[in-house]
């Protein structure tokens, strides 16, 4: 199938990419073919995101976007920040302290599955072909080493290889220009940034985790408007992150936890921790008494304008987080995916309005996008992450008041190190001793992956690839107690004892909710993340 634009995913930068395209094809009376791709069972199945939204690439896309009945239901009333300092204490941030970035006055809490899902119905309004559970699964290159599309995987394929009944071979979707959007570490954009060394010369990328559960609270307890962010408990002081809780409308509270990848001790796992939070007080208040109804896990790119890779190459561009444009300062990176797609639309449609017949390089994107306040607010934080990695919490949080203060004018910091390779060995860590769940507040893998709604077709091959089978149990496990049983959220690696009593690498694919957190943490990079089935992986309702 041929296309003007082939677009790989349908989150926000993906589907405002395309709505702007079409918005100038109208405009201009140009033809104009756009489709989108999107592995997800239908727009917003994958997606997860805190979210407090920023409307103002909103606002430049639909200036109307109240009219057209946009899922922004619920504008920020207040915001409380905390350090907790242990399992029952805290210190609250004075308002005139908060930092500047971390002010939430003109934003709403949203759904970021359901704003993807309004977003996906304006585009089909402007004419844009949107395809769900279809996976993108190879690049698909021109003579000359330009890319000219991809290739959907194949369909129907048994775990051993063989072809079911039912087998539906791949399609070709040619475009003179493709965008990939697929999110944080983006299988496809993985590639590409290696093929065309498009990180040469940045920091490495930075990423975290972020887990979340939404809940039905009693109105009692619910305030709408409410932004509580707080760091500190129950994360140590070498391991970086933060908690969120959003009082949203209908009665709900959406809770989380973000953990850097770059946590030095093996047997931390990013899920407990979470399920230790939600007991602290400060949040337990808001929980108590109301019932969980989703949970999900999702990597966070969060290296910022240090780590942004070149974002073109020959016959298409990197945008949203397969870029990695989220401001990390203000833990939000749906308004900036957002102004990514449109700037990359304007510059792809700008090219095709001359003439162009695709497959070149679009460099005049590079000063379309620094000429956009989306590069303004990358650059001015770029020093957020380094200077916490840099001088810890405290001294790094003085650096960035100061720093935001003069206007982003401070020295600009690095922070080189890779996650994956920040990990100390088991022996000479702390273990920990994780509670068990109680069944109100707190909550069992299993349990949480069957609120995730995931699924996938049991016979076909495994979609998380092992370099070398051998290296889970002959170098992690000795080294680091295999960290992949602990630093995944559902459970999808164990090791368990085969008959003879040794130890075997177990991997349950089924319960992969897509969040990446392998492909990034695996210490020897041994496990490769690939797209499963077009369809298959977690269906969130409302994340």
């Amino acid at each position: 199938m041929d296309f003007d634009v082939v677009i790989v995913g349908a989150g926000v930068a993906g589907l405002a990419a395309a709505c702007r395209l079409r918005q100038q094809a109208l405009e201009a009376d140009h033809e104009l073919s756009v489709c989108v791709l999107e592995k997800g069972a239908e727009v917003g199945a994958h997606i997860l995101s805190g979210a407090v939204f920023v409307p103002r690439a909103l606002d430049e896309l639909f200036p109307d976007w109240r009219e057209r009945g946009a899922p922004l239901e619920t504008p920020v009333s207040h915001d409380e920040v905390y350090v907790l300092r242990d399992e029952a204490s805290s210190l609250r941030i004075a308002d005139a302290l908060i930092p500047r970035t971390m002010h939430n006055s003109g934003n709403y809490i949203i759904s970021a599955g359901n704003l993807c899902r309004w977003l996906a119905e304006q585009a089909e309004a402007l004419g844009v072909d949107i395809f769900p559970g279809f996976a993108a699964q190879e690049i698909l290159y021109g003579e000359t080493g330009e890319v000219r599309g991809v290739i959907t995987g194949d369909m129907g394929v048994a775990r051993d290889g063989s072809e079911k009944e039912m087998f539906m071979p791949g399609m070709e979707l040619r475009g003179k220009y493709t965008l990939f959007a697929e999110g944080a570490r983006g299988h496809l954009g993985k590639r590409l940034i290696e093929h065309y060394a498009l990180s040469e010369g940045r920091d490495p990328q930075h990423y975290a985790i972020g887990l979340k559960e939404l809940w039905d609270v009693p109105a009692e307890k619910h305030q709408p408007g409410l932004v509580v962010h707080a760091t500190g408990w129950p994360l140590d002081r070498h391991t970086h992150g933060g908690s969120f809780l959003y009082h949203g409308d209908n009665q709900q509270v959406m809770v989380g936890l973000i953990v850097d990848l770059d946590y030095s001790n093996p047997w931390l796992s990013p899920f407990d921790e979470f399920q230790r939070l939600k007991h602290h007080p400060d949040f337990k208040r808001h929980l108590e008494g109301g019932t969980r109804v989703a949970y999900g896990a999702r990597a966070i790119v969060k290296g910022g304008y240090n780590s942004l890779p070149k974002m073109t190459f020959p016959g298409g561009l990197l945008i949203g987080c397969d870029a990695g444009t989220l401001n990390f300062a203000k833990i939000k990176g749906l308004h900036t995916a957002m102004k990514s797609g449109m700037l990359a639309a304007e510059s792809v449609f700008a090219a095709l309005s001359n003439g162009s017949e695709g497959g070149d390089e679009l460099i005049n994107f590079t000063a379309h996008f620094e000429a956009s306040w989306l590069f303004d607010e990358l650059r001015a934080a770029r020093n957020f992450g380094p200077a916490i990695h840099k001088f810890g919490m405290l001294g790094g949080g003085i650096w960035n008041t100061i720093d935001q203060a003069v206007g982003g004018k401070l020295p600009t910091l690095h922070n080189t190190p890779q996650d994956h390779a920040q990990l100390a060995m088991a022996d000479d860590s702390k273990r920990i001793d994780y509670p068990k769940p109680d069944g109100i507040l707190s909550f069992d893998k299993s349990s949480s992956v069957f609120l995730s709604n995931t699924n996938h077709e049991e016979d076909q091959p495994c979609h998380l690839k092992l370099v070398d089978p051998s290296i889970p149990i002959r170098v992690n496990l000795p080294k680091y107690a295999e960290p992949a049983q602990r630093y995944c959220p559902v459970g999808v690696y164990e090791v368990v004892n085969d008959e003879a009593g040794e130890p075997r690498f177990q991997i349950n694919f089924q319960n992969c909710i897509h969040c990446k957190t392998c492909d990034i943490k695996d210490p020897a990079q041994n496990i490769t993340w690939v797209a499963p089935e077009g369809g298959g992986g977690p269906n969130y309702p409302n994340m």
